[in-house]
């Protein structure tokens, strides 16, 4: 039995409240996988990012959800690098972290008494959905109508795979409700995988798609307030598929969280290096407060 000290951060976003919180606990070299995932599902949010010892990059970073672990995490990784930068524990501005995503670079940079972290991507990927659109509409609580005729509903990864659904109206974000019981049976492909519906039509002038992100069912949670790694499959998608004549580099703002009043926005990072897009996302943070989990 022991106490856990975890850092309460919310990402993309220099409001408390607003952003996607996360769970930082910054000696997780000192427990075991079953302690982090307890931690993880003590501390309820999407994710709980642990900093472990690593010989491979700058710093080790684990992430788990209240159900399972995953390879990769957008706004927990910003929430780990703020509270190591708050705790006085970055010791430069470019280094690497080491993944199950792989060893992928940080650069962070001070502004206005705040920072700014810049965290590369996974080569971009993807792969057909070939399920039932009706039944898929169903899942998020819309009708096949609502989907977008003409573009593709696909599965995409920067790091980890979720299913990506252009949907026409932005009015239709308000009107949906997830049925994630239901996502394993209608995700035939890749039955674990979350769902993030995706539109052109935004709230914010300056940002280029609105979206939503509901989790798998696996995961312990239902929908993630603002999502780094999914943000990232969306600017390979508007490359890819929107706007493939997109000049690049271009740098592009997503918008999320309306609908649960915990918006904020990531800045995605389009390049590409030797015939292949590059994906890089930016985000600030801000820490809310810092509470003691009890395990056994």
């Amino acid at each position: 039995m022991g106490n856990v000290t975890v850092l309460h951060i919310d990402a993309f976003s220099t409001v408390p409240g607003k952003g996607n919180p996360a769970g930082v606990v910054l000696n997780g070299g000192q427990w075991t996988d079953e302690q982090m995932q307890e931690i993880a599902r003590k501390v309820g949010f999407n994710e709980t990012a642990f900093v472990v010892p690593t010989e491979k990059a700058d710093i080790g970073i684990r992430y788990f959800t209240p159900g399972h672990e995953n390879n990769l995490c957008g706004h927990a990784t910003m929430g780990t690098i703020f509270a190591l930068y708050r705790e006085g524990q970055l010791t430069k501005q470019s280094f690497t972290i080491d993944t199950k995503a792989g060893i992928l670079p940080i650069d962070v940079k001070e502004e206005h008494n705040s920072i700014m972290i810049t965290m590369q991507h996974a080569a971009p990927a993807f792969q057909t959905f070939a399920g039932n659109k009706a039944e898929l509409a169903e899942a998020i609580g819309l009708q096949e109508e609502d989907i977008h005729d003409d573009l593709p509903i696909v599965y995409g990864s920067t790091g980890i795979w979720t299913l990506i659904v252009p949907i026409k109206s932005l009015a239709s974000f308000s009107a949906m409700k997830p049925h994630t019981e239901n996502f394993p049976i209608v995700l035939k492909e890749m039955p674990r995988m979350s769902i993030h519906p995706i539109c052109l039509e935004t709230r914010d002038e300056e940002c280029i798609l609105h979206s939503r992100h509901f989790s798998s069912p696996f995961s312990g949670t239902v929908e993630d307030p603002v999502t780094g790694t999914a943000s990232g499959v969306m600017g390979a998608y508007y490359n890819t598929y929107v706007k493939p004549d997109l000049p690049l580099p271009a740098t592009l703002i997503m918008e999320q969280g309306h609908e649960i009043h915990k918006d904020g926005k990531v800045y995605v990072h389009v390049d590409e290096e030797e015939g292949q897009l590059s994906i890089s996302i930016s985000g600030t943070a801000v820490f809310v407060k810092e509470f003691e989990i009890e395990i056994l």
